[in-house]
């Protein structure tokens, strides 16, 4: 089954709109473990404006799933995942200014730094995903590189199903099926949401994780967090389960 990890972003989001500690991140993602999630992600950004670098370090002891940091590989944020040893390091091209993650990795024309990033990482025993498009020959180059997974970004797929699309899952499906070819797992994940998760987990073959935060946080503000987990896990149930 495609594990569910959790993006609790958003939760620190609404704490910072206010100051003080509410609501709770470190609570927050202890509920969520318990309510069944296998992983909580974040994605400390140079600014901090959701997640905080203490927020991460808090985070470390109390995650019993699997701890997944996203961010774009500057120094500090190398220095902050080579200090917390999470279980997986998600790079993405993300510029400091930039809202949210909005493209893959052009990783061909990045190669180099990337190469050097990824061995970093994995000599320091965390698993490394790239944050790709669905272009073989980028996710080709990512498992040349060295790194364990790709991310697909899936804003494309959920704008297509929105649209009434449902064929816009074949070049996922196409993508994580040449990935599997080329040795190298898939995640994904952005714009995914409890109305286009089902078809897309049911379509998309070897589909290790997903990664999930505003919809689900959003989600949770109507019908309580317990209940959205288990809603998002159960999207992610094999039919025939």
């Amino acid at each position: 089954m495609t594990r569910l990890s959790v993006n609790v972003n958003k939760i620190a989001t609404l704490r910072n709109a206010r100051g003080g500690k509410a609501p709770d991140v470190i609570a927050a993602a202890q509920n969520i473990q318990l309510y069944g999630a296998q992983g909580i992600t974040v994605h400390p950004r140079p600014d901090e404006r959701h997640i905080t670098y203490a927020d991460v370090r808090g985070l470390r002891p109390i995650v019993s799933t699997e701890f997944n940091i996203e961010g774009y590989p500057s120094e500090g944020f190398l220095a902050l995942v080579c200090e917390v040893k999470p279980e997986q390091v998600t790079l993405v091209p993300d510029s400091p200014d930039v809202l949210t993650s909005n493209q893959g990795w052009a990783v061909r024309k990045e190669r180099a730094m990337l190469e050097i990033v990824i061995r970093r990482l994995k000599e320091n025993g965390m698993r490394v995903s790239l944050f790709t498009s669905t272009d073989h020959a980028e996710i080709e180059a990512s498992a040349n590189i060295g790194a364990d997974r790709i991310e697909l970004y899936t804003e494309p797929y959920a704008q297509g199903y929105a649209q009434g699309n449902l064929d816009a899952v074949i070049p996922f499906a196409r993508a994580a099926a040449f990935a599997h070819g080329c040795g190298i797992e898939v995640n994904a994940g952005h714009d995914l949401d409890a109305q286009n998760l089902t078809h897309f987990a049911a379509n998309v073959p070897y589909l290790a994780e997903v990664s999930i935060g505003h919809a689900l946080i959003s989600d949770a503000l109507y019908n309580g967090l317990e209940r959205t987990v288990q809603t998002y896990l159960d999207c992610l149930k094999p039919a025939h389960s």
